[in-house]
């Protein structure tokens, strides 16, 4: 589809690659597939096949991947080597898009081929991104058109998820309903709430997102879930000046943990007794023990906190886009999304029909085209920076 802030998009991500031509963008990179087969590349064909996957996420998004899906993947495609690329939180989206703009341009392997991350949508929008639908992913035709049409016919719904309100049922007996009442509550207990920056990790970017919602009008806020709205974000000042009045009132007048793993930590250490966590993340950590069976979660409205599906992609000059597009169909099986459900509680994007019973019952009246949709990914970048210079501090 072609959007007016394509060329935007891809100029800027084009300007960013030039320095970054010889620097590594993610952590670390870790080959999950049997040995077996060798990593050949080749995209069609005899032989043995490779993909790598980008993903920029939460290491239990990286544990998903080389725990579950990959192995379930490579079980089933005995040919094709997968291995990872491992970016946590998403701290390198940014040089990642850049890179990947400039190898499209240039015509040139950019070193991974499925993308999990944030910037899906703005690579989409640049046109870097092989087209997906039916045609490619016959399975599509089975996820909700919601979802498939907020991949903006690039980008592949596989998971979804939301931020919910966590609280210690020990110490609070009747958890805030909405915003202004988290808010309220906050101020009224001192130290015993806390959010991660925004920078590392999604929780905390949804309650920073919420709160500048609440203090927007609702077609600005709108309007930044889909593109680059300066004149929308400008509209940002009045809630950037209410996160940074909470400073006093948030655990350590002003501290903030670095990710969504650490607010977990400081939940079940007790040291705190709310805050904003992913869904997924928390139902895995309650399930595995590091979250006490007192804790329990419950959404707020006026406005509800973010969330929705992650999107995949596949490089537009992926040499391995066989194997890229095999991987895909994959993730869309009923054993797949399955292991989504079960290892991280991610919502299901198939038919819950279509999935074991205890999913069924697990995801019951749950709808992801319902969850309230987060920013625009250059948006959301441009909102942890702000962040950064406006909030922390006295």
């Amino acid at each position: 589809m072609a959007l007016p802030r394509s060329t935007r998009t891809l100029a800027l991500a084009l300007a960013l690659a030039a320095p970054l031509a010889v620097a590594g963008c993610a952590k670390s990179s870790s080959d999950v597939q049997n040995d077996k087969a060798a990593a050949t590349g080749g995209a069609s064909g005899g032989g043995a096949q490779s993909v790598t996957v980008l993903i920029s996420a939460d290491t239990n998004i990286q544990n998903l991947w080389e725990k579950k899906l990959i192995p379930g993947f490579t079980k089933a495609n005995p040919g094709i080597t997968v291995k990872t690329n491992f970016d946590l939180h998403g701290e390198h989206d940014a040089q990642n898009l850049a890179k990947l703009a400039a190898a499209v341009k240039g015509g040139k392997d950019v070193g991974f081929d499925v993308i999990d991350a944030g910037f899906v949508s703005q690579a989409a929008d640049s046109d870097l991104l092989v087209p997906q639908g039916t045609d490619t992913l016959p399975a599509l035709a089975q996820v909700s058109p919601t979802l498939v049409e907020a991949g903006r016919g690039h980008g592949v719904p596989y998971r979804a998820s939301s931020v919910l309100l966590a609280y210690d049922t020990k110490t609070v007996n009747a958890p805030p309903k909405t915003l202004d009442e988290l808010l309220a509550w906050v101020e009224a207990h001192p130290g015993r709430f806390a959010y991660n920056s925004p920078k590392s990790g999604g929780s905390g970017q949804s309650f920073a997102t919420t709160v500048l919602d609440a203090n927007m009008d609702e077609a600005s806020a709108n309007a930044l879930r889909t593109s680059v709205d300066k004149a929308a974000m400008a509209k940002w000042d009045k809630g950037f000046a209410v996160l940074k009045g909470l400073n006093p009132y948030v655990y350590g007048k002003g501290v903030y943990p670095n990710g969504n793993s650490q607010v977990l930590e400081l939940l079940s250490s007790g040291q705190i007794d709310m805050a904003p966590v992913w869904s997924d993340m928390f139902v895995t950590a309650k399930t595995n023990g590091q979250i006490p069976d007192t804790v329990d979660v419950t959404q707020i409205t006026a406005p509800s906190f973010t969330g929705g599906a992650s999107y995949l992609g596949v490089a537009k000059n992926s040499p391995h886009q066989e194997a890229a597009q095999k991987l895909l169909a994959y993730l869309l099986t009923p054993p797949a999304q399955a292991d989504i459900a079960m290892e991280i509680a991610g919502t299901p994007v198939a038919p819950l029909a279509s999935l074991p019973a205890e999913v069924q019952k697990k995801f019951e009246g749950t709808d992801p085209t319902t969850m309230r949709p987060t920013y625009y990914a250059e948006v959301a970048n441009d909102l942890n920076n702000q962040w950064d210079q406006k909030v922390p501090g006295q």
